[in-house]
């Protein structure tokens, strides 16, 4: 079987991190042959891998841009390779693909009446054009694909009510052996982490972008501290938020000035953007991992904070309780004196902090590659009667477990049983 994975919009946040963890599992897979179409900067982290042929390519920035060179340049690439079935793990599938087709869709953004409120309350009208466009496109994909797989069951039934198509709900995996690898720590991040150790101190991993909504975040620190007595909260960032710097396609802008009237420039530490194999340092250099984010088709933080033994509080929204369960500390996602009450309350009781880390632990497992099933579904599922090398092939490339059928790791939102279409 010859897999061709369409990895071209893989450039931050959490489809970096889907490829970073699949590859190396599908590198270990004999009887599969995988091909992935990859940025050239991200073929650099696997090389040498067996089984696993890169073609990289450069593509148009822009996501309209880079869709009609998508269009134009893969299925030439899928035919000369002799490719069975296609892998599109960017929202947007391939409109005539000479395979059967799988599309990974991840982005909640499309279907968040949140984000489009947000972007009209900022005046970011460029952005809310922009993003009606990519949801049309993504919305057709749905369409074209012969299946979709959202990586939770709380996303998979808004894109089922979004489109009227079924769509499977599996999640995600972790690697814990190769994220909690032993990589030496850069000297001035180590000083970082170090330097605040009598603080409390918050961990927020992310891209600055609106839907994570960092302004209740930042919001919650003059009341927290307030909270503390005599302690102080420092906040620990991936990104940086400097005046005029635009992270991707959102502006830093507001959340500079926020910082500033808030008068909290000392509580945050901007580590900016942190290598993958480095993470698991500054997980367990914080005290408490925090996302206030309002919009989420996964999290991959969440799961990665959990491992590492780190109490987690997250916004109230279907996505984080589907994740975490109870090993996490809800807020509701645009109250900042709710968060500030729940992390005072969790600083204030070491056995809270305890109980949260283990459970936490324990959760993670559940998103663990390890005990995955490897294609028993193809006899327990009805739609693998119908397709049993497109699902099996599904199951064996959507990461982990995400288990919610009795003997295998698919969730149908629906009976599924379409009718063959390649391409649309």
């Amino acid at each position: 079987m010859h897999l061709f994975i369409n990895g071209l919009a893989a450039t931050v946040g959490g489809g970096l991190t889907y490829l970073r963890n699949v590859i190396p599992h599908l590198s270990n897979r004999t009887e599969l042959q995988t091909t992935i179409a990859i940025n050239p900067q991200l073929a650099r982290e696997f090389v040498d891998l067996p089984s696993i042929s890169m073609l990289t390519v450069e593509c148009p920035r822009g996501m309209v841009r880079r869709f009609w060179h998508e269009q134009r340049i893969l299925p030439p690439m899928i035919r000369k390779c002799r490719g069975d079935i296609l892998l599109s793990t960017g929202n947007i599938a391939l409109r005539k693909s000479p395979v059967p087709q799988i599309l990974l869709s991840r982005n909640a953004l499309y279907t968040s009446d949140n984000f489009r409120r947000d972007l009209r309350c900022r005046g970011d009208h460029r952005l809310w054009a922009e993003t009606c466009v990519k949801a049309q496109l993504a919305k057709r994909s749905i369409k074209c694909a012969d299946c979709t797989i959202a990586p939770t069951q709380a996303f998979a039934e808004e894109l089922c009510k979004w489109t009227g198509r079924n769509v499977i709900s599996i999640h995600h995996g972790f690697d814990g052996e190769r994220f909690f690898r032993d990589d030496d720590l850069p000297e001035d991040l180590r000083h970082k982490l170090d330097s605040h150790r009598d603080a409390l101190r918050l961990l927020f991993v992310s891209h600055y972008n609106y839907y994570r909504n960092f302004e209740t975040l930042l919001q919650a620190l003059p009341q927290l501290n307030e909270r503390l007595g005599g302690r102080r909260a420092v906040l620990f960032l991936t990104c940086r938020l400097q005046p005029g710097l635009r992270d991707d396609t959102y502006s830093t802008d507001h959340a500079r000035r926020l910082i500033q009237r808030l008068g909290v420039c000392n509580q945050i530490v901007e580590l900016g953007t942190v290598p993958y194999h480095l993470l698991h340092h500054v997980y367990r250099s914080c005290d408490v991992y925090v996302t206030p984010a309002y919009a989420e088709s996964f999290a991959h933080p969440l799961v990665e904070a959990m491992a590492s033994g780190v109490p987690v509080v997250a916004s109230d929204i279907r996505v984080h309780r589907e994740i975490c369960g109870a090993a996490a500390i809800y807020f509701h996602p645009f109250s900042h004196r709710e968060l500030a009450s729940r992390l005072a309350d969790l600083a204030d009781s070491d056995e809270d902090q305890r109980q949260l880390a283990g459970s936490g632990r324990k959760r993670s497992l559940d998103f663990s590659w390890e005990g995955s099933p490897n294609g028993s579904c193809q006899t327990i599922c009805p739609v693998t009667q119908q397709y049993p090398k497109l699902l099996v092939i599904a199951v064996s490339v959507a990461q982990g477990r995400g288990c919610r059928c009795t003997s295998c790791n698919l969730h149908l939102v629906e009976s599924w049983i379409p009718a063959p279409r390649f391409g649309c």
